[in-house]
């Protein structure tokens, strides 16, 4: 009998590439999602169940018969009335549901260096979101990426997207924060990984390359042939361009969470690198190809959302 996944946000950026390493090693998949079409274009077609979080029942028939749950799920930052403490709860909801419909095992995508007492919400709930998991029993597996890069990176796009058509490009503070970049694609191999070993895990999801981010900036102007002009900035001048520049787009560029979590460098992971491929291998046979339009999160991720479905329950995020 053919193994059974059931994936959240299997038509977003992670949870594709993991539903794309699960297919490949013959696991059959559902996604729960609100969302009507795929955000990308390696989005497999499988069956899509609607995520609501308040109708225990839906949960429970969507998880019916699931050897394995990978919860993507996540929130970026407060919209549609869905903050950071309602994402925990829904989380919660979520692994209590899977439990209850007698899942084997539930994989969480969290992020690299959360910690319950971290000043950014957006770290400590992801923290807060593993503790529920361990406590909840039964099999778990729990993964932290780092910075996750693809060519369908918002990202990584848009800083091509500024170095193509800006002179000049603000970077916030010194720069010299550091990252430590994985693909995509190795991402996914390392959740599919974690789904099918038997331990209880909680692993980084690390490329072998570390390096500052203004040199991954540099290494981004290099790829797709623009000079990096940059000039440093201090982080609430740059933060206020990149909320401008969101507004004039429609979106969200840049938040301050986001941006305090490089400068603290949360993205840099303190165990062994699990990905093979270096950032700079990677960018220089990919990146051609970035920046050559905006990438808006909100055209992306939620202009085809059911907006009361949103309210309720919040989008596949990360």
């Amino acid at each position: 009998m053919a193994k059974l996944a059931v994936v959240t946000g299997a038509r977003s950026y992670i949870g594709s590439a993991a539903a794309r390493s699960l297919a490949a090693r013959g696991w059959e998949q559902r996604t729960l999602t609100n969302r009507r079409g795929a955000v990308g274009r390696g989005a497999l077609e499988i069956p899509a169940w609607p995520l609501q979080f308040r109708d225990r029942g839906a949960l429970g028939e969507a998880l019916s018969g699931a050897q394995a749950l990978v919860s993507t799920y996540w929130v970026r930052y407060p919209h549609f009335g869905v903050d950071f403490d309602l994402a925990v709860e829904n989380s919660r909801i979520l692994f209590e549901a899977a439990r209850e419909a007698k899942v084997d095992r539930i994989v969480q995508v969290s992020v690299s260096n959360p910690r319950e007492d971290s000043p950014l919400a957006y770290y400590a709930g992801k923290a807060r979101v593993e503790r529920i998991l361990r406590e909840l029993g039964g099999s778990f597996g729990i993964v932290r990426p780092t910075l996750v890069v693809g060519e369908e990176d918002i990202l990584l796009n848009n800083i091509a997207w500024a170095l193509r058509r800006f002179p000049l490009f603000g970077m916030p503070g010194s720069g010299s924060y550091r990252v430590q970049p994985i693909t995509l694609e190795e991402t996914g191999e390392i959740i599919a990984d974690v789904v099918e070993s038997a331990e209880d895990l909680t692993v980084d999801a690390a490329g072998p390359e570390v390096l500052s981010f203004e040199d991954l900036v540099r290494q981004v102007a290099a790829a797709i042939g623009r000079p990096a002009r940059i000039v440093h900035l201090p982080p609430w001048l740059a933060l206020a361009v990149a909320k401008v520049i969101g507004r004039l787009k429609g979106d969200v560029m840049l938040t301050r969470q986001e941006y305090e979590g490089l400068a603290a460098e949360a993205l840099v992971s303190h165990e062994p690198a699990r990905g093979k491929t270096a950032f700079s291998a990677w960018i220089r046979e990919h990146g051609r190809s970035l920046g050559q339009s905006y990438q808006s999160e909100w055209e992306r991720h939620f202009r085809d959302l059911d907006l009361a479905s949103q309210r309720a329950s919040g989008p596949s995020r990360k």
